[in-house]
């Protein structure tokens, strides 16, 4: 038969079972705002019942319970939703980087607007023709000049910031996103290896799994990753999640390659590589983890590193490729074609005093590549507005030449890929405008997409305090109720031990 006592020991595990769960739901409340915390249970298990199965078990009615034990402390997480989420981030991060690189080009560029390129040019035209219909007047000369020069010092004062914009982008990448990823990647290894160490001996590390969660969603919007859980082993309880393996994915999700691994137990440091093309023109080449060499063409993987590549450029087979390198690359063609077509006309006319011209205009240091942000007035002609070359006969009346000076711009033989220069400029802001759009359609979409996910997340992982208090309320009766229990046996055992024997004495 049962003990006398056992009654007693029932009670007892319910109130250390009641009592656990109370300090789980404390501490959940505790936690209700710390960032990443995951909310967790107590799974309540029966003792095994008496008596156990034999030959020689007592001849009872049945088996009977001997009570409940907290078995295991787990999170409440869906590793479904985290997947989900992190693929969402990662996306996110790439459009938002992305959006962000177009918006400062934008404002750099500052198109449409009273101070931008096309309204600097227009100057130019304006000032060209007032000078061909008033080519004698030195007051028209000294503006033509002027404005000539305005459209100079615009085209450097663009080219240069596009310029001081790529270093901040390559700076993002070498002191922000690289040494970034490194320690996230640091910091997950280094909790792989205290789980792996707790795990083996019972323990379920609630609180580290947390805090590499937090970092695996970090990593997870700077580079496309896949993340799989292997067992420690040893007696490690089922609860227990196991070590992380970080995996770096493409687009499609096909692994690249391991970038925390767990059999290991290291991580692969990541670097990154630059090249030049045949301008000297420096991008990105390659990304290496370990030494696992990853050429750009092949790191397809959103996050914001990828937007920052696909911003500051990369080398694809010689070319640069990118926002910004495309941009500059178009405005220097923009630049010495312009140059080109001024300095054209210029030596076909003649000085205001009939000589017949042989000096440039504009001078763009002799290349294509870097005419943005070397274009100025030819030293012959700066401060010399008599010097330029208004008329087309020899005769100081005579403003044709100027005439066919203001037209070069929009002329479509004069200016790059078969368009006018003014063509080619509108197509340039064209494009931007376009891109920057999509980005920020992509970007809003994205987030949309994230905040979406992480709801669904909070929903099942974050604390919500009216379950919580609904919990307390339960597991606070469940304990009343164990204690009134033992009360009551004990009551049982005080009747039987001292009152109990009596008759006779």
């Amino acid at each position: 038969m049962g003990s006398t006592f056992a009654g007693l020991e029932i009670a007892r595990s319910a109130l250390f079972a009641q009592q656990t769960a109370l300090h789980t739901t404390s501490n959940n409340i505790a936690n209700a705002n710390t960032e990443g915390y995951t909310r967790q249970r107590v799974n309540f298990e029966q003792i095994s019942p008496y008596p156990a199965a034999g030959r020689n078990r007592p001849q009872v009615v049945g088996q009977q319970g001997t009570g409940v034990m907290a078995g295991s402390i787990e999170r409440i997480r869906d590793s479904y939703l985290d997947a989900q989420y992190r693929s969402q981030t990662g996306t996110a991060s790439y459009w938002n980087t992305k959006a962000e690189a177009l918006s400062r080009m934008e404002g750099i560029m500052n198109e449409p607007s009273d101070s931008g390129l096309s309204a600097v040019m227009n100057d130019f035209w304006s000032a060209l023709q007032d000078l061909s219909a008033t080519p004698e007047e030195s007051g028209a000369r000294s503006v033509a000049l002027q404005k000539g020069q305005a459209v100079a010092e615009t085209f450097n004062f663009i080219s240069n910031s596009l310029t001081n914009v790529r270093a901040d982008l390559k700076d993002q990448i070498d002191n922000v996103s690289v040494k970034s990823i490194n320690s996230y990647m640091n910091q997950i290894n280094e909790l792989n290896k205290q789980i792996a160490d707790m795990e083996p001996h019972g323990m379920v590390t609630n609180d580290l799994y947390d805090k590499r969660d937090v970092l695996i969603d970090e990593l997870s919007s700077m580079v496309n990753i896949k993340v799989d859980y292997e067992k420690s082993g040893g007696l490690a309880p089922t609860a227990a999640q196991g070590i992380a393996r970080i995996t770096l994915v493409d687009e499609q999700g096909a692994p690249q390659t391991v970038l925390v691994d767990p059999d290991t137990k290291a991580y692969k440091e990541m670097s990154v590589q630059y090249g030049q093309d045949e301008n000297g023109m420096t991008a990105v080449s390659s990304i290496t983890f370990g030494d696992t060499p990853i050429s750009v063409e092949n790191f397809i993987s959103k996050g914001e590193l990828k937007g920052l590549i696909d911003s500051y450029g990369y080398l694809e087979n010689g070319t640069v490729k990118g926002a910004y390198p495309e941009m500059m690359q178009n405005l220097d063609k923009m630049a010495y074609s312009f140059v080109e077509a001024i300095n054209t006309v210029q030596q076909d006319g003649y000085y205001k005093d009939g000589t017949d011209s042989e000096i440039d205009f504009f001078n763009h240091g002799g290349d294509e590549y870097g005419a943005a942000a070397n274009i100025k007035l030819s030293a012959a002609i700066d401060g010399k507005p008599e010097l330029i070359a208004a008329s087309a006969d020899g005769t100081s009346g005579d403003g044709e030449n100027a005439k066919k000076l203001s037209e070069a711009m929009r002329d479509p033989k004069l200016g790059p890929d078969g368009t006018s220069i003014s063509s080619f400029y509108e197509g340039m802001i064209g494009t931007l405008g376009v891109d920057a759009q999509e980005a920020n359609r992509q970007k809003t979409n994205s987030t949309s997409l994230v905040d979406q996910a992480d709801l669904q997340r909070q929903s099942v992982s974050s604390v919500s305090l009216d379950e919580e208090m609904t919990n307390m309320i339960k597991f606070q009766h469940a304990y009343n109720a164990a204690a009134r229990s033992m009360t009551a046996v004990d009551e049982m055992l005080d009747k039987i031990i001292n009152n109990m024997g009596l008759v006779g004495r």
